[in-house]
């Protein structure tokens, strides 16, 4: 069989997603697999025409790898792919409807606000901002409402510095999510799907230097501290494994997913955002859970391609 790795793309996270397609077809050259990595650019459809792929795995992060357009086109060409329907991707990539279908399914999830640009510029700023905070309180985490890897994000723990993280918010997007920020030991949770259903690797504990998991923080060697498996008693890892499976069942997701979570003071799991598109650089948590469960990685994500080759 021959698989086909995209990786690139035009997002601001290009040059993470060929970090990942990188690794990814390492990966899998190391287990003797018959696999090519290219961009998703203007040619991929000739490309997918041309070539008899038997399946796809999307390393591409931000909207062009995980807003489910992709995913879309790739079904139009009828070929088959590793990942979340397109429907599904959508509603993971919006974080506000992911919170929104996480607390459908009885979990919890930080108290938030999402509003788009042009409720700050009609409104007012401050006079918006300033009733943020008080139905919110300090401290605050600012991020876009849809994008991946932290960017545009910016923890706020005074009021006079909202404004700012607003406006850095804003050049990533025309949706701000603002939400309480929970303290706690911060996990990423790997969810595969099996023939039994899907199933939780082990957690993945993030101890950035700086405090906060931010985008230097993710790709920058010697910035955070990584525990596999997470530093967590047996019942908080209970826990962090059900809360991941259920997001990841009540967003409809398939084949794999990242969910984070934050266990806080008082031991209640919060779930943050759930990554249909995961990492896979050096730095990245959905390697080093597929190792710390004793796999793999090339042969879990051959097992996935070959999963949806005969899914067709």
């Amino acid at each position: 069989m021959t698989w086909l790795v995209l990786a690139g793309g035009l997002s601001h996270e290009r040059d993470v997603s060929l970090r990942s397609g990188r690794r990814v077809t390492d990966a899998l050259r190391s287990i003797g697999e018959d696999v090519e990595v290219r961009d998703a650019d203007a040619s991929l459809l000739t490309t997918l025409s041309d070539n008899a792929y038997d399946a796809v795995l999307i390393a591409l992060h931000g909207g062009a790898g995980e807003d489910g357009a992709l995913r879309q086109v790739l079904e139009l060409a009828e070929v088959p792919y590793v990942g979340s329907t397109p429907d599904a991707c959508r509603a993971a990539w919006d974080k506000p409807t992911a919170k929104a279908a996480a607390r459908s399914a009885g979990l919890a999830t930080p108290r938030s606000v999402t509003l788009p640009h042009a409720a700050f510029r009609e409104l007012g700023a401050q006079a918006v901002l300033d009733r943020i905070v008080d139905h919110l309180g300090l401290p605050l985490m600012v991020k876009p409402a849809r994008g991946g890897s932290a960017l545009g994000a910016t923890a706020v723990e005074k009021a006079a510095d909202l404004p700012a993280a607003m406006v850095q918010c804003f050049s990533y997007g025309e949706a701000a999510l603002i939400e309480q920020f929970v303290t706690g030991t911060e996990v990423a949770v790997t969810v595969l799907d099996g023939p039994d259903g899907p199933r939780a690797l082990p957690a993945v504990e993030v101890r950035p230097l700086s405090g906060v998991y931010d985008f230097t923080a993710r790709y920058t060697a010697g910035a955070t501290e990584y525990f596999a498996p997470a530093r967590l008693s047996e019942a908080a890892a209970t826990e962090v494994s059900r809360v991941a499976v259920a997001a990841h069942v009540a967003l409809g997701l398939r084949d794999l997913s990242r969910v984070d979570l934050v266990v806080d003071a008082e031991g209640v799991v919060q779930l943050l955002e759930v990554n249909v598109a995961p990492g896979m650089t050096e730095t990245s948590l959905l390697p080093m859970a597929v190792e710390a469960d004793g796999l793999d990685v090339g042969e879990v994500l051959a097992d996935l391609l070959r999963r949806a080759a005969t899914r067709g």
